[in-house]
This record gives C-alpha cells, structure tokens and sequence, in this order.
C-alpha cells in the first residue's frame, strides 16, 4: 500500500522531528510512505473572511499539485466523520482490496484547508472535536496509520 501524507508548514520542533522520524522508520515494513510538506501561506494574526479565504486557496493550490489523480484522499477537518482506530484500519482493508492502493492524507494548516481541497476529498476524517496544532496532527496520523497496519496484521501494539 502507498500512503501519501501532505502538510502545510515545515516541522521546526526537535521532538516531533524525533516522533515523525520513528513512526516512518515503524511505517517502512508495511507501507510506501511519502511525505510533502507544502509552504504556509504567510499572513498576519488577524483575517478578514476575504483573507482567510485567500490564504486557505493559496495552501490548497500547492496541496493540490502534491496530489496524484489516481490517489483516493482523506483530508482531516473538523467536520468530518470520526472512527476509531479499528474503523480507520478496516476502511484503509477497504481501499486497498478495491484496488485503491494510494491514499493520500491532507493536513491543513492552522486555518483548515480549501474549498478545492474539501472538494477533491473522497473522504473527510475528524480525529476529535479539539483542536491540535497540525504539526503534532502529523505524529498523530502516522502512528494512528501504523496502528491500522497492526491491527489488519493482529500483530501486537493495539491495546
């Protein structure tokens, strides 16, 4: 199976570098695994919607062409459907005997993603009603995906 995770904003912080670098040596015996990360869009603390929107369209531009045509997508947001970690594992089983062996996981940045993004989306996930930072929402995702891979294999790790 092929995961593709895309992210707005580089990871800065040592310990989610640390965290991240873990997960994909973990990740390597079950998966391909590539990571993009796409630039933030710069922009001052306070937005008007006008400019909200623009810089979510700027974000999304650049996801989009990180995305590949035959990839199914599963872009986080906040209103999306929320499964638990057995759920995440039998729907990734799904793809995957259906022939859709790419997936790709979009990550926004700290104003969610575009319109276009939402639209290109085969399906939208919500890890929880809080709300993370979307560097630590990469950890997160990885090890979740990891744990899918145990899960299908009834390896130990899943508790």
């Amino acid at each position: 199976m092929n995961i593709h995770i895309i992210s707005v904003g580089k990871i800065k912080e040592k310990y989610l570098k640390q965290g991240l670098a873990e997960f994909e040596k973990r990740l390597r015996p079950y998966c391909k695994l590539k990571i993009d990360e796409v630039a933030d869009e710069q922009a001052p603390e306070q937005l008007s919607e006008k400019e909200l929107i623009q810089v979510k369209q700027k974000e999304g531009e650049r996801i989009l062409q990180k995305i590949k045509q035959t990839e199914y997508v599963i872009a986080l947001d906040l209103q999306g459907v929320q499964w638990s970690s057995e759920q995440l594992a039998k729907e990734m089983d799904k793809l995957a005997t259906s022939g859709k062996s790419s997936i790709a996981f979009v990550i926004g940045g700290s104003n969610g993603l575009s319109e276009e993004v939402l639209k290109r989306a085969n399906k939208k996930l919500s890890f929880s009603n809080m709300t993370f930072p979307h560097q630590l929402m990469k950890l997160i995702l990885m090890e979740q995906v990891y744990r899918a891979f145990k899960i299908l294999r009834n390896e130990p790790y899943h508790k």
